[in-house]
């Protein structure tokens, strides 16, 4: 597994940590209850998919596989989508940006289906 997935995934992983604080306690008293639901939702997408990145590296530590390169990298844009546009939209009220969502939402069912195709053509990876 590339070391530069899992540094990745660290740093994506601080980055969801951090704007859940910053939800939570900046953003709380100045933006709807709607708003904070759709905040909530963009870190909850990102840190799943942050341990999904981190999963596919611990499982697949010693495996070459191009699917697993595609999931991470599937995740990776996911998260900058779906939860990037997100957070946009709560910051900046631009209802477009609602939009870009979806091709994030994408991004991680590609993610896990890449995942799933992983699994079938290396092997069980804990045999190797």
């Amino acid at each position: 597994m590339r070391p530069s997935f899992i540094v990745s995934a660290c740093l994506l992983g601080l980055l969801a940590v951090a704007l859940g604080a910053f939800g939570a306690h900046a953003l709380a008293s100045s933006i709807p209850e709607s708003r904070q639901a759709t905040w909530a939702t963009a870190v909850d997408y990102h840190m799943f998919h942050v341990l999904g990145m981190l999963a596919l590296a611990a499982v697949f530590r010693d495996v070459q596989s191009h699917w697993v390169v595609r999931a991470q990298t599937s995740f990776f844009i996911g998260i900058c989508l779906f939860s990037g546009s997100l957070y946009a939209l709560v910051l900046f009220d631009v209802p477009a940006l609602g939009a870009v969502t979806p091709l994030g939402g994408l991004c991680f069912m590609l993610g896990w289906l890449c995942a799933g195709m992983a699994t079938l053509t290396s092997g069980n990876p804990e045999d190797e």
